[in-house]
This record gives structure tokens, sequence and C-alpha cells, in this order.
């Protein structure tokens, strides 16, 4: 007897053509960036017409939307792994690079250039909006370094990125901080910023994080 809720044959078919789908979309990206996707010639590639792409994925944007959340779900997923097995700061930052590092071209596709006419949905942001929340965790879990700057007051009024979150205002400005340098780390890296510069990236991104964790 078939398990209840057991996909029929159908959707499973459909999942399958859904996932090569999504695969082709990043080979594309990987070639010429997200701005340069095109279903028809996704289409062309699997060997169907563009109408009956269409049934899987209603345009562009729509498919976009699902390579956007299963990125930003991936990193919230390695995000709460590592705070459930008791992750700091630090050990949050070295899963955030080693996630990046693992698939550039899906990192640059929620944290780099944005999509020009694109604009995600509210469920996109819902799922960036948890990696944030484990972020500040990690940041209200330490002690406070220092006496509030004219910036945490400001934060104090100017905190909706933080998604009802209730981290004092020097704990938001901390994973402000954290995140922006971080970044701007593995941006530069990512795009071959520093190669031939002599030194390594792993090293400049522990030194800053080090430098973080002593503010």
């Amino acid at each position: 007897m078939a398990e209840a809720g057991a996909r029929t044959p159908r959707e499973r078919y459909r999942a399958q053509v859904r996932t090569e789908i999504k695969e082709r979309a990043w080979g594309q990206i990987a070639v010429a960036g997200a701005s340069a996707l095109s279903l028809n010639a996704i289409a062309k590639q699997m060997g169907m017409t563009g109408p009956a792409l269409y049934r899987y994925f209603a345009n562009r944007d729509e498919l976009i939307t699902e390579l956007v959340t299963d990125a930003y779900r991936s990193l919230a997923d390695t995000f709460r792994a590592a705070a459930e097995s008791g992750a700091d700061l630090a050990t949050l930052a070295h899963a955030l690079r080693g996630w990046a590092l693992d698939d550039p071209h899906r990192y640059f596709l929620v944290y780099g250039t944005p999509v020009p006419g694109y604009h995600a949905p509210d469920g996109v942001t819902q799922i960036a909006s948890e990696i944030m929340t484990t972020l500040l965790d990690a940041c209200v879990a330490l002690p406070p370094d220092r006496p509030a700057t004219p910036f945490d007051t400001h934060l104090e009024d100017h905190r909706q990125w933080a998604a009802g979150h209730p981290a004092p205002s020097t704990a938001l400005h901390r994973a402000l901080i954290f995140w922006t340098r971080l970044h701007g780390i593995l941006s530069l890296e990512l795009a071959g910023h520093f190669t031939g510069m002599g030194f390594d990236p792993a090293q400049l991104f522990t030194a800053e994080l080090d430098n973080l964790s002593a503010h």
C-alpha cells in the first residue's frame, strides 16, 4: 500500500524537471550573471518549447525567486545548525565564509549586485531575516564592550531590519559591523580582487574577525 502523502509519478516528474531547470539556470548565471537569465535558452537546452517550460516557472522572476529562496534557505540552515551546536560569533563567521566559498555564484546572487528589475517577495525577506536573527542572538550573548555611541542611539529608532528582535542597540551595532565588514572581505575575495596580492585571504578574514571580537 502506498505511503500516505507520497507524491504521484506526475508530481515526481514535475519536481525533477524543476530541479533541472534550476541547475541549468545556475549554469547560465555562472557564465553571464543573473541579469542574463533566459527561460527560452533553458528550454532550448532541455529540448522543450518556451511555453512548455513556462508551465514550471511562469517567468524569469519566479525562477530567480526560487534560486534566491534556495540560497537563503541554505545559509539560514547552515547558521541554525551552527547555533544549535553552540556556535559563537567566530564560528558563525567561519560558517559564513565556508558557505560562500562553496558556491560563489550562489553567494553573489543574494549578496552581490541586485538583478535589474527584480524585487524579492516577502517570503524571501522572511528567510533572510532568519539569518540575521541567528547573528543577533550571538551578539546578544556577548557582554557589552563599550559605552553607547550616537549610532547606537540612532538604531533604537531604526531597527526595522532586525525584524522585531529585542536586541539592545549595542548588539544591533555589533551585528551590523560584523555583517558589513566580513561581507566586504568575502565579496572582494570571491570576485578575485586579492589574486596576485601575495597574501592568504583566509588569514585576512581571521584577522578582521579577531579585531571585531576585541572591540
